[in-house]
């Protein structure tokens, strides 16, 4: 979306959330001193009750009141056990007197998140992501400002299974084309668009495998103070699930404000509650501001436009009511195949909803660990896993220790763009001159060290419009990292290695993990959460990637898009891998004398490598850049201290063919550059000071 609409929508949201601030200390106050029954209108809390299978009575008996019933509220007698079923496990937990769960709430959770996307708009103003989900059959809905116009909507499309699966490895996902000539409603003043999605993806799987999360039109689907639940795809990143996190705060005519102390739900995610149910469209969050009115970002300073959505502190959490938008979809006129189709979503609205989301149509279900695992965060802040091989239908690649790792898709893909890339031409000067001249036109490198900073960390920020996730044997080995004689090297030891070989070697050692993942996982309850995060950080240490994070995972917790940026990605055989770990580099001043590996040199907890210290000084320094306050300043981390180190080590090691190949890849890829690559004389001019975290 453009900036002045992003601007006008927060302006909005902001003003609509700070008109109800005493309407949201009254309702605070009623939930803190009575009670989630009590905060609400009672018919509307009746109305949930009964959508609960649940009684007034059965209510006032969980929680415990005091005083004479009246006639229709007679509370429940110890002589009447039937009645304590599964209901009073929901009435407790939505009471907030149980935070147990039945295992059911899981498997549906599963079953609801399948038909949920990740939508790529082709915009005037360049790529941007969004979220959207399955509303019937062949109807997705999402967020106006994500797909403002049907010539949008042309050019982009929705991708389903962009998730990890157990073994930490990607999904295969399914990319569906959109097609608005058949369907396309949209309204601005509610943020919300309607779009048909193709049949049929790329690779020829039916869109109904995913599933529908109907618009219910029956009241009693949330009541304030009930927690509620966000499946979604935030900047683009593989599908995640923000469960009972959000707090309803505020019911308003046409929106619903949820609070949370989590990051804000994607524009266009399904809002749901712990019966899997839809009760809103997540648009817009509601930013932190200061005295003086400013946005806030999350580092405590002024917020600006130019730093990215990502980088503003919230608050809150706006989403659209699904009976506004069912109530204007009404309102439109449409004829022919349009209506038809409005039709069928209108009357699923009116049917009765079953309390458990129906299963995709599928012909078999995988048993078992396997590809197609959600990772969700509950309210202890406990991550675990959760398998809908077990519980839906997942069209996905199977785990590479399946079958022959070398016959798996993805390994089979990543052999071919190997050959494919063989007569591709390595480096075009002419062409990578032009593009360079263009990506830095905006930025003026001989002011202020600071403002320069400041204009390269936007601008690598704002052109990161396509993160991947961390997958080398697709996105490292068969083209990103080759040399100019199409070879790979150990960025630490320089050794020689062809790139088939690195993808088979890898393809092997993520069949080993995932061999030894089922063991892990089959022994997680005896385990404990912490042995078995201890356990499972282990294995993945024991048997590492042909692929070094100049950066360490452990400095940004292996989370993405760190993890798969590609400008810190080199080759980098597995032992020397294992050799280095998380350790700072380091220049060693009897380096040339003594005994050393072939990786480099390695002791009290300092690191030089053998070779490629150019390379990754000019890695780390972009890092700097890209991810300002992230590392540095702490236990194990970079050091304020070390800069002048890999300032002398970018100084003399020149970039080469092989760099200016690899940043030229790495744009194509994911969109953005490596300014030292580019203009190696920056790197005395701009304060890198400034990217460094703070003291620990």
């Amino acid at each position: 979306m453009g900036i002045d609409r992003f601007l006008g929508e927060l302006q909005s949201t902001s003003e609509r959330y700070e008109r109800r601030s005493d309407t949201r200390a009254q309702t605070r106050l009623a939930l803190d001193e009575r009670g989630i029954l009590h905060a609400d209108d009672t018919d509307r809390v009746k109305k949930r009750l009964k959508r609960l299978n649940a009684s007034w009575a059965l209510a006032r008996s969980v929680e415990g009141m005091s005083g004479p019933p009246s006639e229709d509220d007679r509370p429940i007698s110890p002589g009447e056990p039937a009645l304590y079923r599964a209901d009073v496990l929901g009435l407790e937990r939505l009471m907030g007197r149980n935070d147990l769960i039945e295992i059911g709430f899981l498997e549906r959770g599963a079953i609801a998140a399948r038909a949920v996307g990740r939508i790529t708009a082709e915009t005037a103003e360049g790529t941007a992501y969004g979220t959207g989900f399955l509303v019937s059959a062949e109807l997705l809905l999402t967020n106006n400002h994500v797909l403002r116009s049907a010539e949008e909507a042309a050019g982009s499309y929705v991708q389903f299974n962009y998730q990890a699966g157990l073994d930490g490895l990607p999904l295969a996902p399914e990319t569906f084309s959109l097609d608005p000539q058949r369907f396309f409603v949209t309204d601005e003043a509610l943020d919300f668009t309607l779009v048909a999605v193709k049949p049929a993806s790329i690779a020829a799987v039916e869109l109904a495998v995913f599933g529908v999360l109907p618009l219910i039109e029956q009241e009693g689907k949330v009541i304030l103070g009930e927690f509620v639940n966000v499946v979604q795809h935030p900047n683009g990143e593989p599908k995640q699930l923000a469960l009972r996190e959000n707090e309803v705060v505020d019911l308003l005519e046409d929106f619903l404000h949820y609070e949370t102390d989590t990051s804000p739900g994607s524009s266009g995610s399904p809002v749901f509650n712990d019966q899997w149910e839809v009760v809103a469209l997540h648009h817009s969050g509601v930013p932190k501001t200061d005295e003086a009115g400013n946005y806030v970002a999350i580092d405590g300073t002024a917020w600006e436009p130019g730093r990215g959505e990502n980088q503003i502190a919230w608050v809150a959490n706006e989403g659209v009511r699904v009976s506004r938008v069912l109530g204007v979809l009404r309102e439109r006129e449409l004829s022919g195949p349009a209506a038809d189709l409005r039709a069928e979503l209108l009357e699923l609205a009116r049917a009765p909803q079953p309390t458990t989301p129906a299963a995709p149509r599928a012909a078999s279900w995988p048993v078992g660990p396997g590809p197609g695992a959600l990772s969700v965060t509950v309210p202890m802040r406990m991550t675990v896993s959760l398998d809908p091989g077990t519980v839906g239908p997942v069209a996905a690649a199977a785990p590479l220790a399946s079958a022959s790792p070398a016959a798996h898709p993805e390994v089979q893909a990543a052999l071919a763009e190997v050959d494919a890339n063989s007569a591709r031409p390595y480096y075009d000067q002419s062409a990578d001159g032009t593009q360079r001249e263009r990506y830095y036109a905006g930025v003026a490198a001989d002011g202020d060290p600071a403002a320069l900073y400041v204009a390269l960390s936007e601008l690598l920020q704002s052109t990161h419009v396509r993160p991947q996730s961390y997958k080398p044997m697709r996105h490292v080995y068969p083209w990103v990292d080759l040399h100019p004689d199409r070879e790979l090297r150990s960025i630490y030891s320089g050794k020689t290695f062809e790139a088939r070989e690195l993808i088979e070697d890898d393809a092997r050692i993520d069949a080993s993990r995932s061999a030894r993942l089922q063991s892990l996982v089959e022994r997680e309850v005896a385990l404990g959460p912490e042995r078995f995060e201890a356990e499972l950080a282990t294995l993945e240490a024991e048997m590492p990637f042909n692929c070094e994070h100049v950066v360490p995972q452990s400095s940004f917790a292996k989370h993405e898009p760190m993890r798969g940026d590609l400008h810190h990605l080199f080759a980098c055989e597995s032992n020397c891998n294992s050799f280095r770990g998380n350790t700072p580099y380091f220049d060693f001043t009897d380096f040339e004398e003594v005994v050393r590996t072939d990786c480099g040199k390695r002791e009290e907890n300092r690191f030089e490598p053998s070779d490629g210290k150019g390379a990754v000084s000019r890695a780390t320094l972009y890092f700097l850049l890209r991810y300002p306050g992230l590392i540095g300043d702490a236990t194990h981390e970079l050091q304020a201290s070390q800069l002048p180190l890999l300032i002398e080590w970018h100084r003399l090691e020149p970039v080469g063919e092989w760099e200016r190949h690899r940043n030229m890849a790495v744009e194509e890829i994911q969109g953005n550059r490596n300014p030292l690559i580019d203009h190696p004389e920056w790197a005395t001019r701009i304060d890198f000071l400034a990217g460094f975290g703070q003291p620990a």
